[in-house]
């Protein structure tokens, strides 16, 4: 385990005033992180932007990661949290998320605004994305986007996810879940939805991997109010053939898959 730590980066001179928005990435500390957090940088039409990391479980060493969060702008402030423990089943811990523990919730309670977005530190956004999600939201206690599937060889874009985070009451989960929105896709207005954020520690009920708390806060949501939509596709979503649905996915966007994989990487 890392050493623990509690540290901020960036501009700290108004942080007791509330940001515009806050972004909340747990991470294993892979290189991929770097270029989430970048995206994060490349924001625009923001304002103020709060960015809470929170490491569970570090697999690399945090150096590269540290290193960039010191080139943080100005109009953004980082947090480090790294507890020195894990707070998750898969780790020792307590909470049955095993993608993460409760670090999500942790770090939803702590951040300093009441508008909360996520992104998992395999992913990355479109530099308009926050600033959608923030007027899609007004009046709504939570937002979504769209996202796109990218090829795990060479990180190119594949295509929109026409078939799985497409919102309530569509896609192929309608009948299982009705709907779902991806977590990297996701805002909400905590301040009105605040008895859901415990939930990012609660997988569903037998679901052995302990990967579905997503599943969870979806169906709260989606129960409590019309979401916001921004209708754009302003996140990056790489896709993984070891994951439960990597086959179905690659079945759903067809030869296109290969013929992207065949590029050379971005």
């Amino acid at each position: 385990m890392s050493e623990p730590q509690w540290r901020v980066f960036g501009n700290t001179q108004a942080i007791q005033t509330p940001f515009d928005a806050a972004v909340v990435m747990p991470t294993i500390a892979r290189p991929a992180a770097i270029k989430a957090l970048r995206s994060i940088y490349a924001q625009t039409n923001v304002g103020r932007i709060q960015v809470l990391i929170g490491v569970d479980k570090a697999q690399h060493d945090l150096s590269a990661l540290i290193d960039v969060l010191n080139e943080c702008p100005n109009h953004i402030t980082v947090c480090l949290f790294d507890p020195g423990y894990s707070t998750s089943v898969r780790h020792g811990g307590v909470h049955l998320a095993r993608d993460g523990g409760s670090m999500r919730a942790v770090l939803t309670l702590l951040a300093n605004t009441k508008y909360v977005a996520y992104l998992d530190d395999d992913n990355w956004w479109d530099g308009g994305h926050l600033a959608g999600l923030l007027k899609a939201i007004q009046g709504k206690a939570w937002a979504f986007s769209l996202r796109w599937f990218v090829h795990p060889k060479n990180q190119r874009p594949v295509c929109v996810d026409e078939w799985e985070s497409v919102g309530p009451g569509r896609g192929i989960y309608l009948n299982k879940f009705d709907g779902f929105v991806d977590p990297n896709c996701l805002m909400i207005d905590k301040m009105r939805v605040w008895d859901c954020v415990g939930l990012w520690s609660i997988p569903v009920v037998n679901d052995e991997k302990g990967m579905s708390a997503d599943r969870n806060i979806f169906n709260f949501l989606k129960h409590n109010s019309q979401p916001g939509e921004t209708g754009k596709a302003t996140v990056f979503y790489l896709m993984d053939p070891n994951d439960v649905m990597g086959s179905r996915r690659h079945q759903l966007v067809g030869a296109l898959y290969d013929e992207v994989g065949a590029l050379n990487p971005l």
